[in-house]
């Protein structure tokens, strides 16, 4: 896997839950043999956004249409579905470097 993704993690301000999510989608990547970049940026940022990334993360709930791939990921903060989410991100990842 010569390229590397850009995922764009999200929350409302862009510091608290996002660094949190940040480091746990890191922490996946690295395990999976993903290559990844991760930038973070709050909600509202994502619509400009969008187009410099592969995946976008969101730790609430984002109802806006988006371009690309869009995984929650506040079950990596909360530990609730928590292998479930893992599972989305390895298997969405995977997908886009193929």
């Amino acid at each position: 896997m010569s390229k590397q993704l850009t995922i764009l993690v999200a929350c409302g301000s862009g510091v608290a839950t996002s660094t949190v999510a940040q480091e746990a989608v890191k922490k996946i990547c690295r395990e999976a043999g993903i290559p990844a970049k991760i930038v973070k940026s709050t909600m509202t940022e994502i619509p400009s956004k969008q187009n410099d990334v592969d995946v976008i993360m969101v730790t609430t709930n984002y109802r806006r249409p988006v371009t690309k791939p869009l995984i929650k990921v506040f079950g990596l903060i909360s530990g609730i579905g928590e292998d479930r989410i893992r599972e989305e991100i390895v298997n969405t990842c995977k997908g886009l470097l193929d």
